[in-house]
């Protein structure tokens, strides 16, 4: 029996076997290559890492109702379902955008901590600053962070990331009370109010409600009223 080769029919015989097995391999050649292509995973890098990098940027011009994985794929060049190998749908997204914030805001802390000096008062200050200044910095990502953490649905490693920042603040005044910097007292009566007025200054600064050219005097002016706030006899 002769071979075709797609609508073509190939007389064999003893003088061109091998012209027609040179063919018919040739063929199949470029139907396996066609069937790889169907079936070869994409590689884009690190496609996770590039998504949540156009999405923080896609949070911050537009918010996140903008964001869409649909419409990332289309950004980055990449098939509509591709983004589903590391996302399961939106939710799954700001999930892993609030995560990567929190461990971002926390690391800018403690490295904040590590450069300060050696007493309560100096980190304190330290920490403060890299807080607002990341939350000035990242302000569309802030509002996620705290909102998405407040959802019922949160992950553990959500909540985890949020008590480590928060965790961070306590081992100060902690340290404090041990150097007599920091009054007595339960922390979490101590830190309420430290975190209160901390966290209600960055939101002021980073929504524009307290102008840039007076953020630097005002966030001066709070650490000074937390810092009196938490000194044994209020006069820090």
């Amino acid at each position: 029996m002769s071979p075709s080769v797609g609508s073509v029919h190939i007389v064999v015989n003893d003088n061109n076997v091998d012209s027609v097995n040179h063919v018919v391999g040739a063929h199949t050649a470029v139907r396996l290559a066609a069937m790889q292509s169907r079936t070869r995973p994409y590689h884009h890098g690190d496609l996770r890492a590039a998504l949540l990098a156009r999405a923080e940027e896609t949070l911050g011009d537009r918010g996140p109702a903008a964001l869409s994985l649909r419409e990332l794929a289309r950004d980055l060049g990449v098939s509509h379902n591709a983004p589903s190998r590391h996302f399961k749908d939106k939710e799954a997204l700001l999930d892993a955008l609030a995560l990567g914030g929190y461990e971002r805001m926390t690391e800018t802390m403690l490295a904040a901590r590590r450069g300060a000096g050696e007493s309560c008062r100096e980190k304190l200050e330290a920490v403060a600053r890299a807080y607002v200044g990341f939350s000035r910095e990242n302000a569309a990502l802030l509002d996620l962070m705290c909102s998405v953490r407040k959802d019922a649905r949160a992950s553990a490693a959500l909540l985890e990331a949020g008590r480590r920042w928060a965790e961070l603040i306590e081992g100060l005044m902690r340290e404090g009370q041990r150097q007599g910097e920091v009054r007595e007292g339960p922390l979490e009566w101590i830190g309420v109010p430290v975190f209160a007025a901390l966290h209600g200054f960055a939101g002021l600064a980073a929504t524009g409600m307290i102008p840039p050219e007076a953020a630097e005097r005002g966030l001066d002016e709070a650490i000074a009223f937390i810092l009196r706030g938490c000194a044994p006899d209020g006069r820090a």
